[in-house]
């Protein structure tokens, strides 16, 4: 059936591939493991660009190899939101009743994904774009769309749990249904540690 597959990049990282030897992550052949009945037409990754840290300040070229990786799988897409950061005031843990202090911290977050990534899923099958849609996700924010496409459009939607250890209980009330993706899956989903492309040769990073 033709598949569209819609990939929730920050949510897959944290729940699958953080602090692990995987994050040379095929998401072309995740999708043909986990999926070998479906023909998959397109996929959808949904990131935004990372900042340097001071501790990590090649955080953005490490992220900007994979994202060049991922472009080499011709039926894949990249979709952008981005970071905001602020200032807020935070309680300190450990206080005593009463004496309650605060401490200002910079609090960084990633917006747009979830919302590209549900106006895409109900437009692509408005326009009938997939018989069947795949998402890699496990937030529960994407059950109204995953409901709208179910009800409205009647297609079905399966979603691929990126973190088995905590599943959402939204989600598998409301897809059609959830697999999880387990970890032999992953390690058998890796990129060759050389790839080329358009540019030349590039590496899998030594290190993540």
């Amino acid at each position: 059936m033709n598949t569209a597959v819609y990939v929730d990049g920050f949510n897959l990282y944290y729940g699958a591939l953080k602090n692990t030897s995987h994050e040379w992550l095929d998401l072309a052949r995740l999708c043909q493991l986990l999926l070998p009945k479906n023909q998959i037409t397109r996929i959808k990754y949904f990131t935004a660009k990372v900042q340097p840290r001071p501790t990590d300040p090649c955080l953005p070229v490490r992220q900007q190899i994979y994202l060049r990786a991922i472009k080499t799988i011709p039926s894949l897409e990249i979709i952008y939101g981005h970071f905001l950061s602020h200032e807020i005031e935070m309680p300190l843990a450990g206080c005593k009743p009463g004496e309650q202090k605060y401490v200002r911290v910079i609090k960084t977050e990633e917006k747009g994904s979830d919302v590209n990534l549900a106006t895409h899923l109900v437009w692509d099958g408005f326009l009938d774009g997939y018989d069947v849609a795949v998402l890699i996700t496990n937030d529960s924010d994407l059950v109204t769309p995953i409901r709208v496409v179910r009800r409205e459009l009647k297609k079905p939607v399966i979603v691929l749990n990126p973190n088995p250890r905590k599943p959402s209980h939204e989600l598998q009330l409301h897809a059609s249904f959830v697999k999880p993706i387990r970890r032999g899956v992953i390690a058998a989903s890796q990129f060759p540690p050389v790839l080329s492309d358009r540019r030349g040769i590039f590496r899998k990073p030594s290190v993540w």
